[in-house]
Order: C-alpha cells, then structure tokens, then sequence
C-alpha cells in the first residue's frame, strides 16, 4: 500500500473574557511528523497557514444563511478572518518518523495545521470555562457563542431554566471569577 500517515499533537493557550466572550490566544505550541525534512522553509510555511486557518475555523468563519437560504456572509465586511493581530506566534518542532511505503521516508505536511488547530484552540476555549460547567462550545467560538455559554451555565447554576439573554450580564450567586478572564 502506498499509504503515508503522519502525525503531530498540538496545544493552544487562551484567555476568554467572561464578560464579552472575547477569546485571545496567548500561546500555540505544534509538534509535527512528517517524515525526513527536504525544505524546512516550506514545512513551516505550511504549518503555519494551516494553523492561521484552524484558527480562523475555530473563532471566526462561519457561513450564515438568512430564513429565505440567501448567504448573509458574502463578502469580507460580513465573514471573518483572523489578521495577523489575531495570530499568535507559534512555537513548532518537528519529530522525524520515516515512511516504509516510499523511498524517501517522506509524509505530508500540507493538512497538518488545519486538523490540529481547531480542535487544539476548542479545547483550550472549553477548558477555560470549564469552572461554569461548559462542556461545549460550537464552532466559531465568537464572542457572542461564548458568551451564550455562560450566560446559559450561570442561569443552570441560579436554579433558571434559561439564562437571559436579552444584553444584560447575569450574575450566579456563587460565580468564583469576577475578573472577567480565566486562562487555559
């Protein structure tokens, strides 16, 4: 079989605003395998616009369609992507595992970015909130999901069926984080 399997683990760190939902990545860390290194530049290069689109999949892309199945996300004032202040600097490292299923040893490198990142930023967002009992936060965690999270987890923690959602921040009684942040 001609069949190469690489493979990598990656960990973001973020900082989530609980009074906005506001998610700031503070630190990436990507361990990558893909086999025997030709062109370091490239690999990087690779690594890191994959990462760049992970990220953007994770907090900021999202198609929306309107009630009548019109895009309302059709141009670049309305469907986000993250700028180069919204990237943070990766740290990356490579482990060298050669393929048996060519001469070179080689693997592929293009896709590694955009599977590890976000599941890697998701999880790093979950874990933050993980003190209101949030086990889940759909894909963009934009500000407004993020803050529906909590919202909704202080309302499950007051004793209400719902939290409000109409704009104004509810409080739980036993809320431990007053700072407005918690890192992961």
């Amino acid at each position: 079989p001609n069949f190469t399997f690489p493979f990598g683990a990656h960990i973001c760190v973020t900082e989530v605003d609980t009074e906005t939902g506001f998610v700031k990545i503070r630190d990436y860390f990507g361990v990558d395998d893909c086999g025997p290194v030709i062109n370091p530049t490239i690999v990087d290069g690779q690594l890191h616009g994959g990462i760049a689109q992970g990220v953007a999949q994770a907090l900021y892309e999202e198609a929306v369609y309107d009630e009548e199945g019109n895009l309302t996300t059709g141009s670049m004032v309305d469907y986000l992507i993250p700028g180069a202040p919204e990237l943070p600097n990766y740290t990356l490292e490579r482990t060298v595992t050669p393929s048996t299923s060519n001469e070179m040893g080689v693997k592929g490198v293009g896709e590694a970015g955009t599977i590890g990142a976000p599941p890697a930023v998701i999880n790093s967002v979950v874990d933050a909130l993980s003190p209101y009992g949030i086990t889940h936060v759909d894909m963009p965690a934009s500000p407004w999901k993020v803050w529906q999270a909590i919202q909704d987890a202080q309302g499950q923690q007051a004793g209400t069926r719902d939290a409000d959602l109409s704009g104004r921040p509810s409080q739980a009684p036993d809320s431990t984080d007053t700072e407005g942040g918690s890192t992961s």
